[in-house]
């Protein structure tokens, strides 16, 4: 896919992984709807990005109207949607029993299940109904391409991360049959499962921990940039026989049990 002027939505745009996504697929070319909770880092990332590449819209990506909504905006602007990438997300940490012996409460599970999870989908197919009825882009009638954002948690979840973990291992799963359903629409479907990365939740627990989470890492010893996962993603987009894939993306790490 030649990404100039294509248009492409990114979730949890607005910050992190996502942002740099955003930053990526500019320079490529595209035009970029953010979509994010945050009223204030989407007002900043628009900022930086500029209004004549980005347009931001405030998306709760658990509700459908409000998906429903932000996919017709962004359409209406940009009259088309070719790349939909799912960065939107959370993973407060909880074990499944407490330090008392008490049970996790089943809505703090299911809220990371809801945001992560049936987020994703919410977004992937609602979009994916709009992208179905576009135009053809190449002699393989391509229409676009889906990535999805796991995390290395859906094989090596640690202690304290079983909604998180679920939640992006339902991600992992669902991507081969989405993949092979929308092979007949030309919409391809690949995941990323990234491991550790400097985003700013990462920077926030100061440099002496950052480090120690890079060391974890094999090779190189360091946290991920954003901007090599936004590379990866930017290779998907532009590789069309890349589909029904899930790339690691974590400089050969395995997490331990915590």
């Amino acid at each position: 896919m030649d990404l100039n002027k294509k248009v492409a939505i990114v979730t949890g745009g607005a910050s992190g992984l996502g942002f740099a996504t955003c930053k990526a697929l500019v320079k490529q070319g595209c035009l970029v709807c953010i979509f994010d909770f945050n009223q204030e880092n989407g007002q900043q990332a628009l900022q930086q990005l500029g209004p004549d590449n980005a347009l931001f819209i405030q998306v709760d990506v658990t509700d459908e109207a409000s998906v429903e909504s932000a996919i017709t905006q962004c359409i209406n602007q940009y009259k088309a949607l070719h790349i939909i990438v799912n960065c939107a997300g959370i993973g407060p940490p909880a074990k499944v029993l407490n330090r008392e012996g008490e049970p996790l409460a089943l809505e703090s599970f299911k809220q990371i299940i809801n945001v992560n999870l049936f987020g994703t989908f919410n977004v992937l197919s609602k979009g994916a109904a709009h992208m179905a009825k576009g135009d053809t882009m190449n002699d393989d009638g391509g229409r676009g391409v889906i990535i999805n954002v796991a995390s290395v948690a859906a094989f090596d979840g640690q202690i304290g991360q079983p909604a998180y973990a679920a939640s992006k291992a339902g991600i992992v799963g669902m991507g081969l049959p989405i993949a092979r359903e929308f092979a007949r629409y030309g919409i391809r479907v690949n995941t990323i499962a990234p491991g550790l990365f400097r985003t700013p939740l990462a920077e926030s627990l100061g440099e002496e921990v950052v480090e120690s989470l890079g060391g974890a890492v094999e090779y190189p010893k360091r946290l991920g940039e954003p901007s090599e996962f936004a590379k990866l993603v930017v290779h998907i987009a532009e590789n069309d026989y890349l589909n029904g894939e899930v790339i690691r993306l974590d400089g050969a790490i395995r997490m331990a049990a915590k």
